[in-house]
């Protein structure tokens, strides 16, 4: 629960102010079905080859993303998109930068099977699981109705942990509930040219989730050698979705460089100039049908400064969860992780056991 539950929606009634309430989220799952699901995000025994988990594209440390440009799959495979961040994917209608997903279910499970991202196969994955020594408990402590484990229960257990990935308590939210001292003066000038109608951020990225949901064509160009991403315009034979994406939230943005759907602007001040170059500078080949919000705000280097330090206040990793100490297949944390300082357990993954618990959940 968060203050934002106290305020009326301003849903379809224009940007409004600071104290908006939030979009609903998914909600619903049993702390036992939340564990599970943390389990299985570190865990390779998800992938194909046992070496990646869906925490290797969606690093803690970095705002659960990868850091890159573009992700690399379980092969070497290298993607043409970069992994977004999944802080608040509770509150989100649709998935990917294409928002061909509608539910964190239908998400959960196209990476496990996509032969350049994990590369696995539902009936290795079901084996591997089924043969485990640990899961097969786990699993019947999170869903105790279900005769068999089946791969909607995987689904379900990675869409309850990526529901409890909420970052409602940045320095913004304590502003924006009423503690002005929460952002100094240059970040309060950024939030105001952020929310004014010269910049006009705010009409996408609306707080408080800091997203409108929709997809929109920006004009993003892709980094040197990649050919044009139509985005949403690969899955319709409508021209306007023609390099669409869907607008992601901001929320945690200081932790997910680089920017954009490929990764093309290494720094929030390299995003923020984007926009005010003009409408379709970077892609004028393409003749794409631009959002009506991307125009000439002709901002100044100061006023992009002041976006960059505004959106820096947006940090909130008060809820990050643990990273397992120990997985119940054995193997050890990806070796992305293993480096990770935030957890200095992190690497004794193969000498801690794990055991179904005797009550109600599991010992962490």
């Amino acid at each position: 629960m968060t203050r934002y539950d106290l305020y009326d929606s301003l849903h379809d009634k224009g940007v409004g102010g600071t104290q908006t309430a939030l979009p609903k989220a998914r909600d619903g799952f049993s702390p036992q079905q939340i564990d599970l699901g943390r389990y299985l995000f570190f865990d390779p025994l998800l992938s194909g080859n046992h070496r990646q988990a869906c925490a290797s594209c969606h690093q803690p440390d970095k705002g659960f993303t990868d850091g890159k440009a573009l992700s690399t799959g379980t092969h070497g495979d290298l993607g043409n998109r970069s992994a977004p961040s999944l802080w608040n994917v509770a509150f989100l209608k649709k998935l990917f930068w294409d928002a061909r997903a509608d539910s964190l279910e239908q998400q959960a499970l196209i990476p496990l099977f996509a032969a350049h991202e994990m590369a696995n196969t539902a009936e290795q994955l079901l084996a591997d699981l089924s043969a485990n020594k640990i899961y097969p408990a786990l699993f019947k402590q999170a869903f105790p109705q279900a005769p068999q484990l089946e791969l909607s229960q995987v689904a379900t257990a990675l869409a309850a942990f990526q529901s409890s990935l909420i970052s409602l308590n940045s320095r913004y939210d304590q502003y924006a509930h009423g503690y002005h001292e929460a952002l100094d003066a240059e970040e309060i000038k950024g939030l105001n040219v952020f929310r004014s109608f010269v910049a006009r951020c705010a009409e996408c990225h609306t707080p408080p989730l800091f997203t409108n949901q929709q997809i929109a064509v920006i004009g993003t160009p892709e980094p040197d050698g990649m050919p044009f991403d139509q985005g949403a315009g690969n899955n319709s034979d409508k021209q306007k979705l023609r390099g669409a994406f869907k607008v992601p939230s901001l929320r945690n943005i200081a932790k997910t460089a680089p920017y954009m759907h490929s990764g093309r602007f290494a720094t929030l001040e390299e995003a923020a100039e984007f926009y005010t170059k003009g409408r379709g500078h970077a892609v004028p080949e393409q003749k794409l049908l631009l959002h009506w919000h991307i125009w000439e705000p002709k901002l100044t280097p100061e006023e992009i400064s002041q976006i960059s330090k505004f959106l820096h206040t947006l940090t909130d990793e008060s809820l990050m969860p643990e990273l397992p100490t120990a997985l119940p297949s054995g193997l050890a944390l990806p070796a992305e992780l293993q480096n990770n300082t935030t957890t200095a357990a992190a690497a004794s993954s193969t000498t801690t056991s794990i055991a179904p618990s005797s009550e109600q959940g599991t010992q962490p």
